[in-house]
Formats: structure tokens, C-alpha cells, sequence
């Protein structure tokens, strides 16, 4: 699970539901007045904000991945991603 979630994180720059509904719409809620700040042709809608969010995130996550594969099953799956 933990190497799936890096690997999402790596290529998409997302980790499917992360985060709970109601957890969600708090994000989305807290975004809106940002993202009208924008202008008026920004999207609103709810995938328009979820957008919004990710490509911030996207931006600004910086991640520093630092393992030691002791032992060659893990060794072996690290080398699988």
C-alpha cells in the first residue's frame, strides 16, 4: 500500500481517496473564494475546484523518498516500480 501510494503520488501527482467526503467538500468549500479571485471565467464547479487543489498541491509537494531495502522481497517489489 505505502509503495503503491508513492508511486500514484509519481506519476499522477495523486493518491486516489485520500481523503474522506466530508473532508473533501471542507477543501472544496475553502477554495471557492481563492479560486474566484481568479476572475470570472475561473470554474467553480466542484471538478473545477478538485483541479484547482490538485494542480496547487502539484506545485507545491516536494517529496524526499529515503529507504533502505533490507532484504530481497522488498528489494525485489522497490525494483517492480
Amino acid at each position: 500500500a505505502f509503495v503503491e501510494d508513492i508511486s500514484n503520488v509519481f506519476n499522477s501527482g495523486e493518491i486516489p481517496n485520500l481523503f474522506a467526503a466530508d473532508e473533501v467538500s471542507s477543501i472544496l468549500e475553502s477554495l471557492a473564494p481563492k479560486i474566484k479571485e481568479l476572475g470570472p471565467r475561473a470554474d467553480t464547479s466542484a471538478g473545477g475546484l478538485w483541479r484547482f487543489f490538485v494542480q496547487r498541491c502539484r506545485a507545491n509537494l516536494h517529496v524526499v523518498l529515503c529507504l533502505s531495502p533490507v532484504g530481497d522481497s522488498f528489494r525485489d517489489r522497490l525494483r517492480k516500480f
